[in-house]
């Protein structure tokens, strides 16, 4: 999946029939000129770029710098988008500028905006995973039957995403939001924690833990209970500080983290008979691989009573999340456009 330079010179037909697609999230927005050449197995990425949102005013500037970089003016765009679309606007609070698909069209001078939730287009994207993208955690014996399954795409993020992918001749995608699913807290530390993050008798969704403002929440939080300052003020500097071994309420803000996370994961591969695999992907587990591997991830992702027989049939892979969600955006649009807009 390498985006070619600007210096490179595609075939002709190839960049008229381009067109772009997008995944963009809380904080960063990825872009990609994408075409679909007979015989290929998967897109073909002829140019990419990744922008922080903060630097832009709105998702037309990204779009104004992607093309006056790469000289092109494609008409049509796949938007994937965290949230989803509601009455013609896009609903998220992780968003830094509202996104208006019709108002982005007749800015861009576009023919086509179509839009999809961002992990919608990651479980799309799953189909064209590379070996090299992929840590397996959890490889059980695998059997024919089990990879036709459903795959569930969990994402901890700016928020928390899931979404899940339905097998069939032409892939089929459920967006949820069981991010908001209500967090459960075992007895003991993690108790504690929830009562220091949340006020009695309130919602509290595991998007408040596991994501990158969560995991920032969770080392306040440990930090407000054991008396200790908190020296660290973003997601990377406490991974960095956990996996050193360095800090000691760092460190058990990401055992915590991994074991929520497994919790969560091993619920949903039982809600959705995820025998298709779990697939976590995020821009800071990326760094930490290691330490989930030695932490209680799997061991509570396992943990769930007389469903833990089925759980050993699931596998679990942490995902490279590059440019999965600009791969899956684009072939949605195509999909979609090949079966009149039913995809």
């Amino acid at each position: 999946m390498n985006a070619l330079s600007r210096a490179t010179v595609a075939p002709r037909s190839t960049v008229q029939d381009a067109f772009l697609a997008a995944d963009v999230g809380g904080t960063h927005a990825r872009i990609g000129l994408i075409a679909f050449e007979t015989g290929q197995h998967m897109p073909s990425v002829l140019a990419y770029r990744v922008y922080k949102c903060a630097d832009f005013a709105g998702l037309d500037a990204i779009v104004r710098a992607f093309r006056k970089e790469f000289a092109v003016a494609p008409d049509r765009f796949a938007l994937a988008c965290a949230g989803f679309l509601h009455e013609g606007i896009v609903v998220n609070n992780n968003l830094r500028w509202p996104v208006v698909p019709g108002e982005l069209r007749k800015a861009l001078g576009l023919s086509e905006v179509e839009v999809l939730n961002d992990f919608a287009a990651l479980a799309y994207g799953t189909a064209y995973l590379e070996s090299d993208s992929v840590t397996t955690l959890h490889n059980p014996p695998q059997r024919a039957a089990a990879s036709r399954g459903p795959a569930v795409i969990v994402g901890p993020g700016t928020g928390l995403g899931v979404a899940v992918r339905l097998p069939d001749a032409h892939p089929k995608v459920l967006a949820t939001e069981a991010g908001h699913i209500q967090l459960a807290a075992r007895v003991g530390r993690e108790q504690q924690v929830l009562g220091e993050i949340s006020p009695p008798d309130t919602h509290a969704p595991y998007d408040d833990i596991l994501s990158g403002p969560g995991l920032v929440r969770l080392y306040r939080a440990l930090c407000r209970l054991d008396g200790a300052p908190a020296v660290f003020q973003d997601p990377a500097a406490i991974t960095g500080a956990a996996c050193a071994g360095t800090n000691a309420q760092a460190l058990e803000t990401l055992q915590l983290f991994c074991g929520w996370l497994g919790s969560f994961i091993g619920d949903l591969g039982m809600l959705y008979g995820a025998t298709g695999g779990i697939y976590v992907a995020g821009g800071f587990l990326s760094r930490m691989t290691g330490f989930m591997e030695k932490s209680s991830f799997i061991s509570r992702f396992l943990d769930k009573g007389v469903m833990r027989p089925f759980l050993q049939t699931v596998p679990v892979h942490v995902v490279d999340h590059a440019q999965l969600g600009v791969i899956g955006a684009a072939s949605w649009l195509m999909e979609r456009s090949e079966h009149g807009g039913a995809a």
